[in-house]
């Protein structure tokens, strides 16, 4: 299905008088465009800031992209597939994709449907293989169902018996014989030919975080009795040796790569060995034992007859025949083979959390912009500038959509500014500044200095995060993406494109975030169950045209050079570059923002996910120093301090209540963050903690403070950065410099009231302090 472009998020255009304040311009136009998520601003004409990046010392190793990984249900259904790829190389084939209807066959689509009509046998009871074939998009009447149930036999039966443990169980507990066909028997079974194209062999991807399972580097043939009948009939041996040699030869079967003569008084001990094996894995077999290799027997029906189809486990050396497997198996497989134990162990290992290589190639700036430039070129086989950017879009969602097609690419994110500069200009850099350039080096619209101005309470937060604080530099080539993510601690953003190629982004507004999150959790439920946190790790996006079509709404634009894209609080968004191109971007934190920077640790904590920096801290910095504050900040900061304050005072009550009586003062700000981290929910405690003498340097917050260690609450000890004696005289000095405001901002409404009624206007009475505040 054709992408269809989300609706365009607002653009706005300031004036010069405008764009002098950034902060005021950004409250201004924050209720329209926090409804969207993102929007565009694009400078006035004359603002032209000097590029100050060190193109020469510049370089970087980016990240590998595969793009049909980036999206969420195509990752599951590469995961299906390497699951199935890995559960057959296990036992010795080799998983390939057939064709039907001349169109590659979507086994995780098959599977699906089949597992909500009942599963395989309901299906062929019901004779319901035509609707499941129906249900896939194929033509009724062809016999489809037919052929796709050949298929799902074959390849996905197996599979799904293993999954539900009953390859494990005896013969005699299940009562169905069960009937694995190879193509050539589905045909004649099921009437019908095969089409004239040639299945795809299905090669696993191997980024390594989503391997668990190691195999050989070359796959040895399967082993069993009697299969090496003309490499032994070459070795010359003299009479009564035969035994002897045959059980060496099954041993070098089992592992040994090379076959040696051994000294008679190490056979013997080789005999020996292979003796006591069998007997201690298996003591109802035969006691009757001619040789070592007559121990061999299945270790399901106790017999060792039929050699030629007693199969041999590569990993453990069980003997199991393969009539005897469930289900069993037509063939003797060509690579190593795992019987069922093993298998269940191998395949069962937990997946690794999914996320991006790095590249092995360290690149310059120039280097990355020649394979860039050279990649999109040759892909769409035309200059790149002349390639028109809904051709891209369309193209980049149809790539990561497909599991058909395997493109790479590799993206230069989040590059530190301090170590190579940035690429704005900055006092005391390396970079020199002409003199009509100086205004750059404080304008408010350069990201160096956006974070840290009086506005930005992160300002207030003295150590330097990257990313946050100091921006972080972006260097993309066509189809390099960002994926859905909100920024920590559901702060702003912005992101300038200082040259190069458009970058398109998407957006959803923040009161869409859960909805978004819920759609996903939905649409990819596989992925969130070994990641519960995936949208916290920028690895996962999801069609745009997905996402509105579950009722999201979302926007997008083409960020060109020279204009900068805002993101607003907790609106996820996400992305991809049209070509190579290089960006900058960091965060902030208005005033606005700080009841969801609340909301936003609250939700950190119910996730145990780390906090990037304390608010509590923050909040205590800032109101330290109330007589210097804005009137405005002082009246948010307030009504934060109160809250913090009424649930310091309740937790520390319940705390005494479970029987931690012991106390001391302790300044947490002075560790360093992961030394003050509650062991339980991660959060970087600041205002107090619990800790215990018997487990040195773990530490929890009041929240959980059952969670500590196993001795009695009363052994505990509780740190404290302030009585709350000492926190009231603050949150009273901040309510005395915001009662300033409060009475101004009564004193403006009142008037507005006033001048409405000697006019005739509307009374104005839906007025707020906050309104005034935001507004």
């Amino acid at each position: 299905m054709e992408f269809l472009p989300p609706p365009e998020c607002p653009v706005f255009e300031p004036t010069q008088e405008e764009f002098a304040d950034p902060f005021a311009f950004i409250n201004k136009i924050r209720p329209i465009a926090e409804q969207c998520g993102i929007c565009k601003v694009r400078p006035p004409p004359n603002w032209q800031p000097p590029f100050a990046c060190d193109v020469d010392k510049l370089h970087f190793t980016p990240r590998i992209q595969r793009l049909n990984e980036l999206e969420a249900q195509t990752r599951v259904k590469l995961n299906f597939l390497d699951q199935i790829a890995r559960f057959w190389e296990l036992q010795g084939c080799t998983l390939k994709i057939p064709h039907v209807e001349r169109k590659l066959l979507d086994l995780f689509q098959l599977n699906k449907f089949v597992v909500e009509e009942g599963g395989f046998e309901v299906v062929c009871r019901d004779r319901k293989w035509t609707k499941i074939a129906t249900r896939m998009g194929f033509a009724a009447g062809k016999a489809v169902g037919s052929h796709i149930r050949g298929h799902f036999e074959r390849i996905l039966y197996p599979f799904n018996m293993f999954q539900s443990g009953t390859n494990l169980l005896a013969p005699d507990s299940c009562g169905k014989q069960f009937d694995i066909l190879d193509d050539k028997e589905v045909e004649k079974k099921h009437g019908f030919m095969t089409p004239c194209v040639k299945d795809k062999e299905y090669i696993p991807h191997d980024i390594l975080q989503r391997q668990s399972v190691l195999l050989s580097e070359k796959c040895t043939p399967a082993r069993r009795a009697k299969r090496m009948k003309a490499e032994s009939a070459t070795i010359k041996t003299e009479e009564g040796t035969a035994t002897e040699l045959r059980a060496r030869t099954l041993r070098r079967r089992m592992g040994s790569t090379t076959f040696r003569q051994e000294k008679p008084e190490t056979q013997g001990i080789v005999k020996e060995e292979q003796a006591e094996y069998v007997v201690e894995k298996a003591k109802v077999r035969s006691n009757k034992s001619k040789s070592p290799v007559d121990l061999y027997v299945c270790l399901i029906c106790g017999s060792g007859s039929d050699e030629d189809r007693l199969l041999l486990c590569d990993g453990c050396d069980d003997s199991y025949h393969t009539f005897c497997l469930i289900p069993p198996l037509h063939d003797v497989p060509k690579g190593d083979w795992r019987c069922p134990k093993c298998l269940a162990q191998e395949c069962r290992k937990p997946q690794e959390a999914f996320g991006f290589e790095q590249a092995s190639r360290d690149y310059t700036l120039h280097m990355f912009g020649e394979m860039a430039d050279n990649f999109k070129s040759d892909y769409f086989n035309m200059p790149v500038h002349m390639v028109p950017t809904e051709l891209v879009e369309k193209e980049f969602w149809r790539l990561v959509c497909t599991i058909e097609e395997d493109v790479t690419v590799e993206y230069g994110a989040d590059i530190a500014s301090k170590e190579f500069g940035s690429g704005f200009p900055v006092r005391d850099g390396k970079f020199i500044v002409k003199p009509e350039e100086e205004e750059y080096l404080d304008c408010g619209w350069n990201l160096n200095n956006m974070p840290v101005m009086e506005p930005s309470v992160l300002g207030h937060i003295t150590a330097d995060i990257c990313g946050m604080k100091l921006p972080w530099l972006y260097v993309g080539m066509c189809f390099s993406s960002f994926c859905w993510h909100i920024e920590d601690h559901w702060s702003y953003s912005i992101n300038y494109l200082h040259w190069g190629e458009p970058k398109t982004w998407y957006g959803a507004p923040g009161y869409a975030a859960e909805q978004l999150e819920d759609v996903m959790r939905e649409l990819a439920p596989e992925l969130f169950i070994s990641q519960p946190d995936l949208l916290h790790q920028l690895v996962t996006i999801m069609n745009p045209n997905t996402l509105m079509a579950h009722g999201v709404p979302i926007y997008r634009t083409n960020q060109c050079a020279g204009e900068f894209v805002i993101t607003f609080p907790r609106a996820y968004h996400s992305g991809f570059n049209q070509g190579f191109n290089f960006a900058e971007a960091v965060n902030f934190c208005t005033i606005d923002w700080l009841p969801l920077g609340r909301q936003c640790v609250d939700h950190y904590r119910a996730l145990n996910r780390y906090c990037v920096f304390s608010h509590d801290e923050m909040i205590c910095k800032i109101a330290s120093k109330a007589e210097h504050l804005d009137v405005i900040l002082a009246s948010s900061v307030q009504k934060d301090l109160a809250v913090i304050i009424e649930q310091e005072r309740l937790l520390r009550e319940a705390a005494r209540k479970m029987g931690v009586v012991d106390s001391e003062k302790i300044y947490l700000e002075l560790l360093a963050d992961d030394e003050r981290q509650c062991v339980k929910c991660k959060t970087t405690c600041f205002l107090s903690a619990v800790y215990c003498s018997c487990n040195p340097g773990t530490i929890v917050c009041l929240h959980h403070v059952l969670e500590l260690c196993t001795c009695a609450p009363n052994k505990y000890k509780m740190g404290y950065r302030y009585t709350l004696d000492d926190l009231y005289p603050i949150l009273n000095a901040v309510q005395l410099r915001a009662e300033s405001y409060d009475s101004w901002a009564s004193e403006v409404i009142d008037a507005l009231k006033n001048s409405g009624k000697k006019k005739g206007l509307p009374i104005l009475s839906h007025l707020t302090v906050d309104g005034l505040a935001g507004h």
